[in-house]
């Protein structure tokens, strides 16, 4: 750990900016576009929008980083030699925003009294839609660049209104008005998930910049001069908002349905015969390429397809290119086509061909079927394409499989979700004129069967040969708070900055770890880099002290005078008094949102990202970071979903364990994967219970973790709140023990999200569910209750000593849990 005494930029910031510049127009892909873009030369150009100057970096809650600096797009494009002439605009348009605000915050005091409710709780998160506004379109240039900003966060969801999903009628007003009047407009996206662009199809360029952290502004200057060029793809689909699946539900305050089964995102568009605005994996750049099969092949079980890739354009340029396999008609239903595996080029120059090659393991293809609780793959002919999206692919051979695979038994654990699942009437989506004479691969089903088995049976060897540490010499007090986190029994530490050395680190391991001659734990929040503190100062002890108290709270604006006293003020006082201290710097890298750096579809990207949250991890005395996030995109509104990669399991799985590979390639560091599992939605997120069946929940919710788990073993699992047809996950022995432990070989430590066991929402009038109980927790494998405290404490060993009526805990659940805790504190100091 390196204390930095000094506010003058580091090299490691330099350094970490400079890469994530070069690397963000990766993660940026064009919708539209002519040749009108991109711009020789800079010049006069006028900048409209509420992203502009407001440019987004990432999104609120957890998700959010506290930088030096950040560029926004107005910054940026300076910075670049533009003269910017709309300051006036942007200056009023700050104004607007400035008296939108009360009335916003009013408007959610006003709901949560009509309700009964705390503001401060019920506002958690809550984002103020982008408002309608009367501004001349003055700003003289022939270019115009207006910029749709949006932002979301943790604890609240998106809405299908104006200024969130939809655009609102003055910035399509105004974004129409723009491209009749101006030579050349680029509609820029500074967004975390989809809105709808329906309404303004006569928009030629439209370029999806995402939220890309600290260097968000230059990094778009760079591509709009052409320094740079976009290559991402799309990781979920774009549509009208009126387009996207209503067969399950989405937002109830208890119970949510997920009617649609295995049906997500491109698997509903195709199945319901749907066309999207932009497709899954679809993106454009500054080039285009041509994309040709070649060989074809089963070697040992896996398939192997190479593919000549030819940059047919005139800059230069990389592409994706993407398997799909579209399983035969059989007893199951199956969606018309699904992911398989990609592979992204070098930088081709014009003219320039790569032959890459796609490799997919057959037992990657697999379907769940519960009448045989097994993984199978049907008898009969799968299709096998690759191209650059879901919707523009081309056969390139099919493989026959003479008989059914059995690949592996795994039991049904997740219970009944109380409905059968939607399948569609027919496969509805047909390429059409699609040649038929492609090459006919014979797979051997009895090879197959049972593989599955021999890679559980592997990874268990595996797991059984690491030595855990013993617990003789521990008190049973002392194994109950290592389970628990690091508290005092007076604690009144501000949630999610409770630790004691690093200032603003989310939390710390139990005392009693460090007093036997353990490691301590310090975790940091991410997903978008380190969350700490940016500044402190050392109090006659040696503890940080902290200033910016509740700058960066996320119900900062909901609360009165008196909660802010309450909440914060022995803590400001504090600060006062060590103002002329010494002063300590906490600078993090932004790097760019989960949904960003997945639309790069570039591992090797990934891993870099994770690799830089690792060199800060080590600079500032972290070793455990609470990312990546990657929960799937089921619906557009969950207002997390720019943390998470994508509504398809394969590229989340793939992208979360290239993050985990550049972190814990750093072998003091850690991360930590969530939320384990089915947490798709924000509102009532602790209390709500997620119906869904068994075949869905392993294929979607659960595979991303499955390939991240057994690729790259992240060394924490974090559960998520929400219960799962009737169960917490918290407490669910069947996810934890029987699925993530036995079936996929984990090794590693559970812990539960924050305040799972302790929220005092479980005791507001009409709440249908409580809250895990912290013994529940510890039974089902869950190893660490976060943050921890008394009451979790005292509730762990009232059931070890039989004083619970509810539930009996023994020293040997009680043991495990520690011993796992142990290694990995071992593992990691």
């Amino acid at each position: 750990m390196i204390r930095i005494g000094t506010k003058e930029v580091q090299g490691f910031e330099t350094r970490h900016n400079e890469a994530l510049r070069a690397l963000a127009p990766e993660c940026m892909l064009f919708l539209r576009r002519t040749e009108e873009f991109p711009l020789r030369t800079a010049g006069r150009i006028a900048l409209y929008g509420s992203g502009a100057r407001q440019t987004v970096k990432g999104g609120t809650g957890s998700g959010d980083v506290n930088v030096r600096h950040f560029v926004t797009i107005e910054e940026g494009l300076e910075r670049a030699g533009f003269e910017i002439t709309t300051k006036n605009w942007l200056d009023a348009y700050d104004e607007v925003r400035r008296q939108a605000k009360p009335a916003f915050i009013e408007k959610i005091r006003q709901e949560a009294a009509a309700l009964g409710r705390d503001p401060v709780t019920f506002g958690m998160g809550a984002v103020m839609p982008e408002p309608e506004y009367e501004l001349p379109l003055e700003g003289e240039g022939e270019t115009a660049v207006y910029v749709v900003g949006r932002i979301c966060g943790e604890g609240s969801d998106r809405r299908d209104i104006p200024g969130d999903l939809r655009l609102t009628e003055s910035e399509k007003r105004d974004i129409r008005k723009l491209a009749e009047e101006k030579e050349h407009l680029l509609l820029v996206l500074n967004v975390g998930g989809p809105i709808d662009l329906t309404e303004i199809p006569e928009i030629r360029n439209i370029l999806l910049l995402s939220q890309l952290g600290t260097v968000t502004g230059d990094a778009f200057a760079d591509v709009l001069l052409g320094k740079a060029n976009p290559s991402g793809k799309l990781t979920t689909t774009w549509a009208p908002a009126d387009a996207y699946q209503k067969i399950g539900t989405f937002g109830e305050e208890e119970e949510t349905e997920y009617r649609e089964g295995i049906f997500v995102g491109y698997r509903y568009f195709d199945a319901a015969g749907r066309t999207p605005l932009f497709p899954f994996g679809f993106g454009l750049g500054y080039t285009d390429f041509s994309i040709e099969s070649r060989d074809t092949a089963i070697v040992d079980g896996v398939l192997e397809v190479q593919a000549e890739v030819c940059n047919t354009g005139n800059a230069a340029g990389k592409e994706t290119v993407q398997l799909y396999y579209s399983a035969p008609e059989g007893r199951l239903s199956h969606p018309c086509q699904e992911l398989g595996v990609f592979v992204k080029t070098k930088m081709l120059q014009p003219g320039e061909a790569e032959i890459v090659t796609l490799r997919l393991p057959l037992e990657n293809m697999v379907s769940y079927d519960e009448e045989q609780e097994a993984w199978i793959l049907e008898k009969g002919s799968w299709t096998i394409r690759i191209g650059n999206s879901s919707r523009d692919l081309k056969a390139c051979c099919r493989i026959g499989l003479d008989s059914e695979a059995v690949i592996e038994k795994v039991r049904k654990v997740f219970g009944n979700s109380g409905f059968e699942d939607w399948t569609p009437a027919v496969s509805s989506y047909i390429y059409a004129n699609e040649k038929t004479e492609v090459p006919v691969l014979k797979a051997d089903a009895k090879a197959l069967h049972g593989i599955g088995l021999f890679e559980r049976n592997r990874l268990q060897e595996e797991a059984e040969q690491e030595t855990l540490p013993e617990t003789d010499a521990f008190s049973e007090q002392e194994l109950a708070e290592i389970c628990c986190g690091r508290f005092s029994d007076n604690s009144k530490k501000q949630l999610g900055d409770s630790g004691s050395m690093v200032p603003g680190t989310a939390s710390e391991s139990a005392e009693a770890i460090r007093l036997h001659g353990y490691g301590k734990l310090t975790l940091a929040d991410g997903p978008a880099g380190l969350r700490l503190a940016e500044c402190y100062a050392l109090d006659e002890n040696g503890s940080p002290v902290k200033f910016g108290i509740g700058s960066d709270s996320m119900v900062e604006d909901f609360f009165t005078e008196e909660d802010r006293e309450r909440v914060y003020g022995a803590a400001r006082k504090k600060e006062e008094q060590y103002r002329d201290a010494q002063h300590f710097y906490q600078y993090a890298a932004a790097i760019p949102i989960g949904t960003a750096i997945a639309q790069s579809w570039n591992p090797e990207l990934a891993e870099y990202c994770g690799s830089i949250v690792a060199e800060e991890m080590e600079i500032f005395g972290v070793n455990v970071w609470l990312a990546p996030a990657m929960n799937i995109h089921r619906s557009v509104l969950c207002g997390r979903n720019f943390e998470y990669y994508s509504e398809d399991p394969v590229i989340s799985g793939v992208i979360a364990g290239a993050v985990t590979r550049g972190v814990q390639k750093h072998s003091k560091c850690a991360v930590t994967i969530k939320h384990f599992a089915g947490n798709n939605q924000e509102r009532n997120r602790m209390y709500n219970n997620s119906h869904v069946s068994e075949r869905a929940f392993r294929e979607i919710y659960l595979k991303g973790f499955e390939i991240c788990v057994k690729e790259t073993q992240p060394v924490f699992v974090m559960t998520s709140y929400n219960l799962i047809n009737g169960t917490h996950a918290a407490e669910h022995k069947g996810l934890l023990e029987k699925v993530l432990r036995q079936e996929w070989g984990f090794r590693g430590v559970v812990m539960t999200d924050w305040t799972t066991t302790t929220n005092p929402g479980a005791d507001l009038p009409g709440q249908k569910y409580g809250n895990s109980h912290p013994s529940r927790c510890i039974i089902a494998g869950n190893d660490l209750i976060m943050p921890g405290s008394p009451q979790d404490r005292d509730g762990i060993l009232g059931a070890l000593h039989g004083e619970d009526p509810e539930v009996t805990l023994t020293k040997e659940e009680l043991n495990a849990c520690v011993r796992r805790i142990l290694a990995v504190s071992k593992k990691l100091s």
